[in-house]
């Protein structure tokens, strides 16, 4: 009853949001699971929900909105694909963080724009491991790290600047890198969204002595 409940929030939580004429909103805020047995939080998206999305939308432009640590690589990378083949213009908005596989799917953006003191974390792709294994089978399953890597490797290498060597992509994932808005500029092509500072006058700025009268 609990999951039936749950998968409903699902929908609901999809439903084509601050829709226009032209665009609609798609909001990435949990964790990217592989379906929706997996998701265990009204926020957490999958493959098949991001489909139905993407079909509902109808070609509109799509402003995605990330703010996630990640999940599932082969779910993240289903999402990106679908996103980076959608008939409609695709902006992308880290609205707090893209880490992990999130940051793969921020990648689909035809713009990507990372707004104030936004994250962007890169880093090699992870197994979690129950029970005992050999020598041998640790290195089936780095082999098969090795390989996802190369997978998320294409994504990044598709989205880099054109000046920069995909080997300097692949070092500060090997790193695990955390990159502020400023420094993922430096790889790949993203935008920084800028705040303009507002003042107003309020029993609270009152308080400051050196207030000028402007």
């Amino acid at each position: 009853m609990a999951k039936t409940l749950l998968k409903e929030n699902l929908v609901n939580l999809l439903e084509l949001k601050n829709q226009t004429d032209s665009s609609a909103d798609l909001f990435l805020y949990g964790d990217i699971v592989s379906s929706w047995w997996g998701a265990w939080d009204k926020e957490d998206q999958y493959p098949a929900a991001i489909r139905d999305f993407i079909a509902a939308a109808g070609g509109k432009n799509i402003n995605v909105h990330i703010n996630s640590n990640g999940g599932s690589v082969f779910a993240g990378i289903a999402i990106y694909n679908m996103l980076e083949n959608y008939s409609g213009e695709v902006t992308v908005y880290i609205d707090g963080i893209a880490a992990s596989i999130a940051s793969v799917i921020a990648m689909a953006g035809d713009r990507i724009v990372m707004r104030t003191g936004s994250a962007l974390m890169v880093h090699k792709p992870m197994f979690c491991l129950y029970g005992g294994y050999n020598a041998e089978e640790m290195r089936d399953i780095a082999a098969q790290l090795d390989a996802v890597q190369e997978c998320i490797m294409q994504v990044y290498d598709a989205k880099k600047k054109s000046d920069v060597q995909l080997a300097e992509i692949e070092e500060i994932v090997n790193a695990e890198t955390w990159l502020t808005s400023q420094e993922a500029q430096k790889y790949f092509d993203i935008e920084e969204e800028s705040m303009q500072a507002v003042a107003c006058e309020s029993e609270f700025m009152l308080k400051f002595i050196n207030m000028p009268e402007e």
